[in-house]
């Protein structure tokens, strides 16, 4: 049976002290019949109340800020949540050309929901739960990679769950598609594919019973030959999915190396979305911790960089920084320099195995 864990640290970041998860999957607070019930006024406070008087949003990138008191619950969808009595307001946007767009709520402060409708009212796009965290907020929405068509009419409707409201702040940008492309050499991670329902036992660390960590012992080296570059490369697939009871979980990838040499480790990624890239200390399930911890994402690689001694055993994360995400699977490039390569390429590591290197 899988298990979950849950694995906190505290890292300083810029002086402040952040929590960060090492799990795959992140337990929250059940989501209750609305305890909020909003009474609206006589009358709307500001204007952007339905489609009728929506503000509008001439031209893109557009950000605004604003409040969803005062206002009347007049639009409701189901993503997945229904019954809503939140006051919402209402955007509409004309694009001159088909687009793609981002639509964002990141920095709001209550639990939002999120719809767009075309001309005629039909939903083309849908959602409650985005982000759950402590830079873009607890069950707050986004709509990411929303096909539009040039010359339709669109509305944009900021709402809440249940009978929540309150501060939002609403960013809406084209939306431009991330690719990053691995070489042809670079190692495939080997996990099967991603969906709903996906039973991960491939690499998930600690996060596994048992454990199971991959072993990068193999080298991109062009000629093979000594003296050894002690290059590895690696292309990496990580994503979002629900687990066979339906739960949401991130895929996590852990990830052994042993140090080539006395010396320097290097070792950078670059991701198609927001992941992290962590060093963990010490290598045991009972006590790890991340040490060293980097955000990548596309176009900015992040680079680890730091002293090993020949045979040193390094303990190596990359996951999504956000529990939930837009798509199933994305890709990653990972690189790690100065790194033994003994060991079978592509070998994914039982913690018994591990154990077994010591006896």
């Amino acid at each position: 049976m899988r298990i979950a864990i849950a694995i906190l640290m505290i890292t300083a970041a810029a002086g402040t002290a952040v929590a960060t998860d090492l799990g795959n999957f992140r337990e929250r607070p059940v989501k209750d019949t609305a305890t909020i019930f909003y009474v609206p006024p006589a009358e709307s406070k500001q204007g952007g109340d339905t489609i009728n008087d929506a503000t509008v949003i001439g031209s893109l990138p557009f950000m605004d800020t604003g409040t969803t008191a005062g206002f009347v619950d007049d639009y409701d969808e189901i993503c997945p949540y229904t019954g809503s009595t939140s006051p919402d307001v209402v955007y509409t946007f004309t694009p001159g050309a088909d687009i793609y767009v981002l639509v964002d709520l990141c920095g709001s402060s209550y639990d939002t929901k999120l719809y767009v409708y075309d001309a005629g009212l039909a939903l083309v796009g849908c959602n409650d739960d985005f982000y759950y965290d402590e830079v873009c907020g607890v069950y707050v929405s986004a709509l990411e990679n929303l096909p539009l068509l040039g010359g339709m009419q669109y509305y944009i409707v900021v709402d809440g769950y249940g009978g929540y409201f309150g501060d939002y702040v609403l960013n809406v940008s084209e939306y431009e598609e991330c690719f990053v492309n691995c070489p042809a050499d670079a190692v495939p991670e080997g996990e099967p594919p991603l969906h709903d329902g996906y039973d991960d036992q491939y690499n998930v660390g600690c996060s596994g019973q048992p454990p199971a960590f991959q072993d990068i012992g193999w080298t991109n080296d062009e000629d093979g030959l000594p003296p050894y570059d002690g290059n590895a490369w690696l292309c990496g697939k990580s994503g979002w999915f629900l687990g066979p009871q339906g739960a949401e979980y991130r895929d996590t990838d852990w990830f052994i190396v042993f140090a080539l040499e006395t010396g320097e480790m290097e070792v950078t990624v670059e991701s198609e979305y927001p992941c992290l890239l962590i060093k963990l200390d010490p290598p045991d399930c009972m006590y790890v911790a991340p040490e060293l911890d980097v955000p990548t994402d596309c176009g900015e690689p992040g680079t680890l960089l730091f002293p090993v001694t020949a045979g040193e055993e390094i303990w190596l994360w990359v996951g999504p920084i956000y529990f939930t995400g837009p798509v199933t699977e994305f890709t990653y490039f990972m690189t790690v320099s100065n790194n033994m390569f003994d060991v079978v390429p592509n070998e994914e590591k039982s913690w018994g195995e591990v154990k077994a290197l010591y006896r």
